[in-house]
């Protein structure tokens, strides 16, 4: 069944150029928007400056297009939202659902690795302080359209989270929900490596009384040495020829059927066959697979 005034989006960070597993994130996230007819957006997430690559920006929006994967309306950028951040963060200080926090990384990691709400009655000011969530109605759990019911660590989902740094940075977290919800994503579609902070995000879209979008999470592409593609992991950038092979091996990652004779199919008319054929039930639901499990031309070498 179609759903009506779906929004779907890509919200890649500019630390780094697109490589393979981007592009299951991309490819998938665009799918599944075009199959329900909607709206695809994408926004680059340029919240933390010391870990962005210059020009990453540029790359990965050209490398979309070069790929076939044009978003609708304006490229938001998440340096240019800071003002709403603020003003997220102004109110939920005046509602006493956030407050400021001190504690060093390392007296946290010395008490097993979760903030135990040290500051969350000491009335601290803003000098040299973060800001936290103040937790009052924790999510435990979540329905994944692709994974099922997926529960979470409860001293996790439990735990006042960062939403504002020490050094003054916007937490993912916050600025995360606070643009989908203002763009008005309806589902998110993104890699098994962001289940984690997904019941965090749940909770902050309550505290701010905000609907919930949707949620799904493909698997993510592993290397040849069993490690996440990622740009951390410095994978290689897309490759620049011909897209239509590439786009071939990641919907064969995805389980899609295939088009006979696909050479003989541009580049739109790939994609729109994709999309008119995109079937979210045949999407593997494990949490990551190694590459060399589902690619045959780039199996000779490592993305």
């Amino acid at each position: 069944m179609l759903e009506s005034h779906y929004v779907g989006r890509f919200a890649p960070s500019p630390s780094g150029d697109l490589h393979f597993g981007s592009l299951i994130a991309a490819l998938g996230s665009y799918l599944q928007a075009r199959a329900q007819h909607g709206q695809w957006l994408v926004r680059i997430e340029d919240i933390d400056p010391p870990r962005e690559v210059a020009g990453a920006a540029t790359r990965i929006l050209s490398a979309l297009e070069h790929y076939g994967l044009h978003w609708d309306g304006p490229v938001i950028y998440q340096s240019q939202r800071q003002e709403a951040y603020r003003a997220t963060l102004d109110w939920l200080r005046q509602q006493d659902l956030s407050y400021y926090c001190t504690c060093t990384r390392s007296r946290i990691q010395q008490i097993g690795g979760l903030y135990d709400g040290h500051c969350r009655s000491l009335r601290l000011g803003p000098q040299g302080a973060a800001i936290r969530l103040r937790q009052s109605a924790p999510v435990y759990g979540f329905h994944d359209r692709l994974q099922g019911e997926l529960r979470a660590d409860p001293a996790l989902a439990r735990e006042d989270f960062i939403i504002r740094r020490r050094d003054g940075l916007f937490a993912y977290n916050l600025a995360v929900v606070i643009d989908d919800h203002f763009q008005g994503v309806t589902e998110i579609v993104r890699g098994a490596d962001l289940i984690e902070p997904t019941v965090r995000q749940i909770a902050l879209y309550h505290q701010l009384q905000a609907p919930v979008p949707t949620y799904l999470h493909l698997p993510l592409a592993l290397g040849v040495n069993g490690i996440k593609l990622s740009k951390q992991n410095h994978a290689p950038a897309l490759p620049t020829g011909d897209p239509r092979p590439v786009l071939i091996e990641a919907l064969r990652f995805l389980q899609q059927p295939l088009p006979e004779s696909w050479q003989d199919l541009d580049l739109s008319l790939l994609l729109g066959w994709a999309i008119r054929h995109w079937q979210l039930e045949k999407v593997p639901r494990r949490l990551a697979i190694p590459l060399c499990e589902n690619t045959t031309a780039f199996s000779k070498e490592p993305w």
